[in-house]
Formats: C-alpha cells, structure tokens, sequence
C-alpha cells in the first residue's frame, strides 16, 4: 500500500470513526431530555424525576460499558461488528420512543423504582446500545492500525462535546422549535444513520490489514502491566464524587435556591465539559492549576451555603456551579492523569461508568430516603477534598499539631450551638463568618501547606457541621422531603406564623399568635396568597356572589390546607394532590390547623391530577382552582390546551377555571390565556400588590377563564381584572409542546 493512499484511508477512519462517535453521543444525551419530558406528566412535573433519570441512565451506562468490554474480549475481529450491528438493529425495531402499554397510572408509592421499570421498558435497548458505542468504537479505532490508535482518548472528547451540545441545544433549539412528536421522528431518523455510521466503522476495521488490525501500540505497551485494583477503586471514587455532585448541587439550587425550571441542564453541561477539556491531547487549563483551585471551590460553596440563597440570585447560582466545575476538572483531570495503556480501555470504561452509577444512585435514590434535607450535597462536597493526590506535605513538624487543634476547635464552635445562651447568640449572630473562616481555613492548608487530604477533608467537615449546628433560617424549621421535593416548616421567631417554603419560594401560612403575642383563636384567616382580597379571594367571591347559592369546588394542590378554609358552610369542596407528606404535613396540627379546624373530614384524592381529576364526572364543578406547584412553577402539563380541555368539561354551565400563576422566573398568564382561548374560553388577569407581605399576605398573578362574561360574576367589570386575549405570535402550549426559556424570557423583558 503506498504512503498516499494509506494517509486517505487513515483520514476516512478518522472522519468516519468521529463522526460515528459525535453522532451516538449527540443521540445519547438528547434522548434524556426528551423521554424524560414525556414521562414527567405522569409523576406531576416533580424536579426529582431529572435525578431518578439520571440515574437509570448511568446504571444503563455501565451495562453499556460492560457489555463493550467484554466483546471485545473476543478474538474474532468479525464477531464484535455483527453482534453490535445486531443489537443496534433490534434496537431500532423498537422505536419511535414511546412509553409502553401497561405503564400508564404511577402507584401511590415507590415512585422512584416505578420509573426506572418504565424507562427500562420504554427505552432501555436503544439506550443500552447508544451507551456502549462509545468504548466499542474506540476500541475498534485501536486496531484499525491508524496513527492515533495509541492513544485514542481524545475520542472520548468528541464524544462528549456531541453530548454537551445535545443537552444545550435541546431546551434552547429543539424543544421551542419542535413538537415532542418532531423530536422523536427527528431522533429516530438519527439512530438509522448512526447505524450506517456503525457498519462503516466496522466495514473499515474489517478491511483493515491483520498486522494492523492486532493492538496498534508501541513495542512496550504490551508489556504495560495492568492497572492495580487499588488504581481501580481510585477511579471509581474519583468518577463517583463528581456524578454525585451533579445531581446534589442540580438538586440543591432547585430546592434551596432557586426553583428555575430545567435548571439542571445547565450542571450536566458542565459536567459534561469538564470531560470534554481533560481528554484533550492539549487541555485548556492545567491539571496543576485546578488541584489548585479545587480546595478554593470548597471553600467557596461553604461560604455560599453559609451566607444563603437570598443574597444574590445570579451570585449564588453562578457561584454553585463554577465551584462544582472546578471541582468535577480536579476529579475527571485525575483521572485523565492515572489512565492506563490503551489496551486496558474498554476497563478503565468500566471503571469509570460503575463510579458514575454508584454517585448517582447515592444522591439520586439512597440520599432522598435518608435525609429530611439536601444533605448530600455536603457530603460529597467533603469527600471532593479526598480526591485530591498524595503529596509530601510542607513543615512536616508543625503540621502533626493539626489534629488536635482541628479537635479543639471544633469542640469550642460546636458546643455552644447546645445551648440558648449569650454565647450561643453570639456565634449564630456571626455564623457565616465563623463557617466562612473554616472553610477558608481548609483551603489555606491546601495551597500553604499542601496538607494530606484528610486534614482539608476533615476541617470541611467541621465546617459543614456547623451549618446544621446554626442554620440561617430565623426561627425554628423542620424539613420534610419527599419524591416531589424538600419543603421547610419555618416558625418564626415569636412563633407568630408558621411557613411553608420550597426552597426560598413561600406556599402558604398560618398565623398562630396575633401581635399582642396572645394565642390566635377560632376560624384560621386565609393569609399569603389566599387572602380573601386577593386574586384567588376575589375570584372566589365573585362566583359564590355570581351563584347565589353553595359552590361545588375543585381544588389541584393541597399546600398548608389554606384553602379548605375558604369553604362556606353547605359548600363541596374536593381537594387533589399528589404528594402524600404534604397532606400529612397539612394535616399536623403542630404545623398548620387550616385542615383540623376547617375540613377535618378531608380526604384528598392522592395522585396526578392529570389522571386522577379526569376520571371526575363531567359538568358538575361551579370552580375550578388549580394552585398546584413544582418547586416555583405549575407542572407543565397542567398548564397545557389539553389539561384545559379536561377542567372545561368538568366545569358546570356557568363554571370558571382560576389558575394561581405567581412566579418569579415565568411569565405564565399569556400561557393560560391561550390555552384558554384554544379551548373557547375567555380570560380575565389578575396581578396586584397586596402591599402587605410583611403581614404574610402577598401580591398574586391569577388568571381566571370562563365560556362567557356573565359567568364570572363582578369580575367582568372590575378595575383591577383585565380581560386579556392570546398573543397571536404565542404559540400555544399543548402536551406535545411547551417553550420554558420562553416564558422565561417574557418574565426578564417586562422587569418582573
């Protein structure tokens, strides 16, 4: 063979080979956001059905891994390609994606398991083969005999910008532009071109010559001993941390942040860049200066934690997610650091994806059933401190002193945190410096003394200790966590109102003492959103005013039970929810005792009100209330023409719908409006400052939509009531589309 046209073959490998890759990982990653979207109706739009994904799709990850390592075991070079190609084919027999018969209504609990059965089901052969292409082809590009086959690790980072664009392309391109319908055809048509791909890299690695097709490696790379099971457990840990984190720190800004929708792309981008730059022949930064800048990141998320979420929105979450990318390069550049010969590949794969899966099923599954709060994500932020190297530490002699200072001094930060004296007061009162300065203080080890990994781990742990010891909320709080999420009890200082917060997003209180401080008595007043002036108040005025006789009331989100009293005697009301702890946290009359002196009878239908509301006879309801939430937002799928419909037909003649849209990062009422007006409705917006949010009543944003203006009462001639139409440029939202940066972008633009 002459020098030219092995130098054409050896580009058309290299073009076919990375192309193949880009392709299956661009396949790969777009497939989570898009089943994951068709899935989420079915669980009421909760954030933790990102975590519960992410981890089926890094268990299925290793099987990948596992099945590509050991077919390459095989010393046929044949028997790998028809295999695959087999497996592949199979595969695509069983698209387009879809969500299996049987599978429809979710139990009433064990949630998480229930969907990883669906996704197993559903798309576990397309994904299981995806994920197996990565290793697979690379392992083939070795014995390809080209060049690069030595080293083939920079394969790895074009498969991971093909994931990173994936994922950023989907919420800002794929899902404004496409229906879910769309998206499915276009990526099925993607999974048979990456099957061509597929078979032309094995037609190249078939036709490659037997000399070059045995290991392309230099004359000592098969003398390269394998990697120490010491080496391999390193590697696990080392990839294990960061995927943990991924899910904590998406799963903590979500939660005790900010309660932005789709927040989580955002993470596993940079998750996934970190990947992308350690694995380049050339990386952009050093491996030396991230173990530099990891203990500094630490420090920082303590400092954050300590301080807040309220300070600065844009502050903290910028700040969690740089810290979470310098630590993730420190972890993935380790790793990148120790690989092993190219021989070892598929292995070290393995190794790699089985660390993924253990991190994701730690924060994803074990840790939401452990802890009442996010404490995972300060666990793994310690444990990032031990992923750090070995290293001769500076001023030996003085540095053996450390533990028993570390000792003291944590007895003297956290001992006081066990009384309610002055000295207690004084430390809770300085809390975020104290925290601050521990955390700073492991972060100086790091960089002054190069320290041993157990010393900086260890003073990040007192640090983080002393977050629980003096937690920032004033006053009392009890979490509860459930698969929809963390809610905090807050009772405030006084013990004048009790709060329920998702994050740092109120969803209803309840005054327990009038402000003379005497214990508050009898019928429990509708505060926070529910006042009887407000937008939800009024509404409900105006249609018992409209009637002249007792309402028949549907209500989507139970919250603190504020709602049930606003009944009035001889009237129905039906209350749906799917979140059994919030009807037990409801019903606790430690917490609230809107439901115990209100409606102690109340027996909510537990469910997703897209199923279980549906099933409601048709025409009977004078009121629809949809005050339902995910984190900050309605569950999009009960803000679509279709969940319309359904509150429609069970609407009596003269019914009305009011949808609750108060949000801070979207803009909603112009998406009710439209489904509305999609559905025959005609809408009237409500969006008032209460002025009155110190008193625990807040300014509410309602939309509330009828056949006709007569059936909404009052509401039809009110001042502070618009009757708004659609915005013809508004695509409206339906099951098979909705536009989040949309929304988003319309909350920025009108300085709300």
């Amino acid at each position: 063979m002459t020098s030219k046209p092995s130098a054409a073959r050896n580009r058309l490998v290299l073009i076919v080979y990375t192309t193949a890759i880009f392709v299956s990982a661009l396949l790969l990653f777009s497939v989570q956001p898009l089943f994951t979207k068709m899935v989420l109706p079915r669980l009421g739009g909760s954030p933790a059905v990102w975590s519960v994904a992410m981890v089926f799709f890094q268990s299925l990850l290793l099987a990948g891994y596992a099945y590509a390592h050991y077919l390459m075991k095989l010393n046929n070079r044949a028997a790998p390609v028809a295999v695959h190609l087999v497996l592949l084919v199979a595969a695509m027999l069983t698209l387009p994606l879809a969500i299996r018969s049987g599978w429809g209504d979710p139990p009433t609990s064990g949630y998480a398991f229930w969907m990883l059965g669906l996704f197993a089901v559903s798309i576990g052969l397309p994904f299981f083969a995806l994920a197996a292409n990565n290793p697979l082809l690379q392992a083939w590009f070795v014995r390809t005999g080209h060049p690069n086959g030595p080293d083939p690790y920079f394969l790895y980072a074009s498969s991971n910008i093909g994931s990173f664009l994936a994922l950023l392309s989907y919420p800002v391109l794929l899902e404004p532009m496409f229906t879910l319908h769309a998206q499915n055809l276009i990526w099925t048509g993607g999974y048979g071109l990456l099957i061509l791909l597929i078979a032309g890299c094995g037609v190249l690695l078939l036709r490659s010559p037997v000399s070059a097709a045995a290991l392309n490696l230099p004359a000592d790379d098969p003398d390269a001993p394998a990697p120490s099971w010491l080496l391999r457990l390193r590697w696990i840990f080392l990839a294990a941390v960061p995927s943990g984190l991924l899910i904590a720190v998406t799963a903590h800004i979500s939660t005790d942040v900010a309660a932005a929708p789709l927040l989580w792309v955002l993470p596993l981008s940079l998750y996934l860049l970190t990947w992308v730059l350690v694995f380049q022949s050339r990386p952009l930064f050093s491996h030396e200066f991230m173990l530099r800048a990891q203990p500094i990141a630490i420090a920082c998320v303590v400092v954050l934690l300590a301080v807040g979420g309220e300070q600065s929105l844009l502050l903290t979450l910028g700040g969690h997610q740089l810290a979470f990318f310098i630590i993730a390069m420190a972890c993935h550049g380790e790793l990148a650091r120790t690989r092993p010969a190219a021989k070892y590949l598929t292995g070290f794969y393995v190794a790699l994806s089985f660390g993924g899966m253990v991190g994701g099923l730690f924060a994803g599954l074990i840790a939401p059933f452990t802890f009442s709060w996010v404490a995972e994500y300060p666990i793994l932020l310690a444990l990032a401190a031990l992923c750090r190297p070995s290293g001769d530490e500076r001023l030996p002699r003085w540095s053996a002193w450390y533990w028993p200072f570390l000792a003291v001094l944590a007895v003297a930060l956290i001992a006081p945190s066990y009384s309610t004296g002055t000295l207690f007061n004084w430390f809770d009162e300085r809390r975020a410096w104290v925290i601050g300065a521990v955390g700073v203080l492991s972060a100086l080890l790091a960089l002054a003394l190069n320290a041993n990994r157990w010393k900086i781990f260890a003073t990040v742990v007192v640090a983080l200790l002393l977050l629980r010891a003096y937690p920032s909320d004033e006053g009392r709080v009890e979490t509860v966590r459930s698969f929809f999420g963390v809610h905090k009890i807050l009772v405030t200082p006084n013990g004048q109102y009790h709060v329920l917060m998702h994050g740092t997003t109120i969803h209803g209180a309840e005054r327990f003492k009038n402000d003379d401080g005497t214990p508050a008595t009898g019928r429990p007043e509708p505060i926070s959103y529910y006042h009887k002036d407000g937008g939800i108040g009024q509404a409900i005025t105006a249609m018992r005013e409209r009637k002249g006789a007792p309402l028949k009331v549907a209500v989507i989100g139970l919250g603190s039970g504020t709602l049930t009293c606003a009944a009035q005697p001889g009237e129905q009301w039906k209350f749906f929810e799917i979140d059994q702890t919030m009807v037990d946290t409801a019903r606790d009359p430690k917490y609230f005792t809107y439901i115990q002196n209100c409606a102690p009878d109340l027996k909510p239908v537990i469910g997703d009100a897209r199923l279980t509301f549906a099933r409601e006879p048709d025409g009977i309801y004078d009121l629809i209330i949809v005050d339902a939430y995910s984190s900050d937002a309605i569950p999009i799928h009960l803000a679509t023409q279709e969940a319309m419909a359904i509150y429609k037909a069970k609407l009596a003649p003269q019914g009305a719908v009011v949808m609750h849209v108060s949000n801070r990062h979207l803009e909603l009422s112009s998406v009710v409006v439209g489904i509305a007006e999609a559905n025959d409705l005609k809408s009237w917006v409500y969006s008032e400052d209460s002025g009155r949010d110190s008193e625990y009543i807040f300014s509410t944003s309602v939309v509330i939509s009828a056949r006709e203006e007569d059936d909404v009462g009052k509401i039809a001639s009110s001042d502070v009531w618009a009757e708004t139409e659609a915005d013809e440029k508004q695509r409206v939202w339906t099951d098979d589309y909705s536009n989040i940066l949309g929304a988003v972008y319309r909350r920025l633009r009108d300085g709300e």
